[in-house]
């Protein structure tokens, strides 16, 4: 399939900030099934420091804007083609050996509820119980944004029984690790025609399966990645494949506005989200 993406990002601040540092994985890379035609990122009012891959792969843009500022903007965009495979993205090829994709974090940690699921789960093969784990967590986390946050652990969304895509994800990738399996956190864009609660960028998981290499599960829409899906950045958590990241230096109210538009074969999918913080930047 061929897919065009459009990404841009706005932050507006109510008073001037001195100063802002964004770590920005927005960049796609060709992967089996992924072929990057060309893409492009740019920022307005913000200058790009250092462009690198991180260790896990992903590639990564340091922007800084330094002065007085009270708006700025970044635009991610380009084509990318992609072929259905059922899920399986492969072999483990990389700097970070397999074994820490096993690891906990903060937002990946089970408690008694991600350790009462994993063992729920039937016999079969690890391939069998992933599906079955799959379609639990579809059925028992509503898809509702705005109940949880970004910070927010699997536990607690699983307790709360809403959230959206990312927790879906750290669900799954908690408790298949719960059950020895090496997991990790994907996040990308998703062609989903007619879908009114899309949000800008999608997250969903992989787990490492004996004979297969990694294979996705999108807990969300309870289905494996197929054509529609392009990753961006993987990692163990949300913490390390976030689209966008930083700090502002400055008291100032930030409104942050994100729109998304996905095209194929001249159909075209736009979705829009403005989100309102009242935190105070620091």
């Amino acid at each position: 399939m061929h897919l065009k993406i459009s990404h841009t990002t706005e932050y507006h601040y109510d008073e001037p900030v001195q100063f802002a540092l964004q770590r920005l994985r927005l960049t796609p890379t060709n992967h089996p099934g992924q072929t990057v035609l060309n893409w492009k990122t740019r920022v307005e009012d913000a200058v790009v420091e250092v462009s690198y891959d991180d260790h896990f792969g992903n590639r990564t843009h340091l922007v800084s804007v330094d002065g007085e500022r009270t708006t700025f903007r970044i635009i991610a965009s380009g084509e990318v083609d992609t072929e259905d495979r059922a899920g399986i993205f492969g072999a483990h090829q990389s700097y970070v050996p397999l074994w820490l994709y096993a690891r906990e974090t903060p937002l990946s940690k089970p408690g008694k509820l991600i350790r009462d699921l994993a063992k729920s789960l039937d016999g079969g093969s690890d391939l069998e119980r992933m599906h079955s784990l799959m379609a639990i967590i579809h059925q028992a986390v509503e898809y509702k944004p705005g109940e949880t946050q970004a910070e927010t652990p699997a536990e607690e969304a699983l307790e709360r029984g809403k959230g959206v895509c990312q927790d879906h994800a750290h669900i799954l990738i908690s408790a298949a690790r719960t059950l020895g399996l090496p997991a990790r956190y994907l996040s990308g864009y998703l062609m989903m025609e007619g879908h009114p609660e899309q949000t800008a960028s999608h997250a969903w998981a992989e787990v490492h399966l004996s004979g297969l290499g990694w294979v996705g599960f999108d807990a969300a829409n309870k289905i494996c990645p197929d054509d529609r899906y392009v990753r961006v950045a993987s990692g163990l958590c949300y913490r390390d494949a976030a689209p966008i990241a930083g700090l502002v230096h400055g008291i100032a109210s930030e409104t942050l506005k994100v729109a998304v538009t996905v095209e194929r074969q001249g159909q075209t999918q736009s979705q829009s989200q403005g989100q309102q913080s009242q935190n105070q930047s620091q």
